[in-house]
């Protein structure tokens, strides 16, 4: 299946390590991020679950789900998380594990959304997943996707990054230039019409001189 920004993410139900989850339920009316990784007890995915379980409280204030998930089972993923919370030196007298980790070991969910690594080959001989990014917001639509190699963990601070740009221009007709942070100076969308800046942009818009003579570049405070 090839997904395109903007596409329905499809549904599915899955064993998890928080028991069978329907996809879509389980997302209820707030964003989600879906990824996956090589195998279980490897050294940079292990660094990346113990990087994501300390943003949990991050990817919660922005109303998002974080789900992982591997082509090993249940009764792996709950062995690894011990190596992952001693890692990431993470609290675990009463404490399970923030986010569940899905059980594809039958492959059927790396097929499903082209997640498989065809250069990357495990014990049995078939191939691994990759590690791949899925944001999916409310309505259940695909808005972002990066695909890494295996060997190059993934820095969850910039998905975030990405997800607080995602829902800021989901509500405010601005785009987020080049290394943005929140808070940041934002660009007016081109499509706004000038007689339109004061009414949007109380706080302001300063155009750019440009060579090409061109009023394409505004930039304005980020909007609250």
């Amino acid at each position: 299946m090839s997904l395109n920004l903007g596409d329905p993410f499809p549904n599915f139900t899955a064993d998890t390590t928080i028991g069978s989850i329907d996809f879509h339920q389980w997302i209820g009316d707030g964003w989600a991020i879906l990824f996956s990784h090589p195998a279980d007890y490897t050294p940079v995915c292990t660094t990346e679950l113990a990087a994501v379980a300390k943003l949990v409280p991050e990817f919660a204030k922005r109303n998002v789900k974080p789900i992982a998930l591997s082509c090993d089972t249940v009764e792996s993923h709950r062995g690894w998380i011990e190596d992952i919370k001693a890692y990431g030196e993470l609290p675990v007298a009463g404490y399970g594990f923030p986010f569940p980790i899905i059980d594809d070991s039958k492959r059927e969910l790396a097929v499903k959304l082209n997640m498989l690594d065809k250069d990357e080959i495990g014990s049995a001989g078939l191939p691994l997943t990759c590690r791949a990014v899925f944001v999916i917001d409310a309505a259940k639509k695909l808005r972002l996707s990066i695909l890494y190699p295996a060997t190059t963990g993934r820095n969850f601070a910039e998905i975030l990054r990405t997800i607080d740009s995602m829902q800021l221009t989901d509500k405010r007709k601005v785009a987020t230039p080049a290394d943005w942070m929140q808070g940041g100076t934002c660009m007016v969308q081109p499509s706004v019409p000038e007689d339109q800046l004061a009414t949007l942009f109380p706080a302001g818009v300063n155009s750019v001189s440009l060579p090409s003579g061109k009023k394409y570049l505004r930039k304005t405070e980020c909007p609250e």
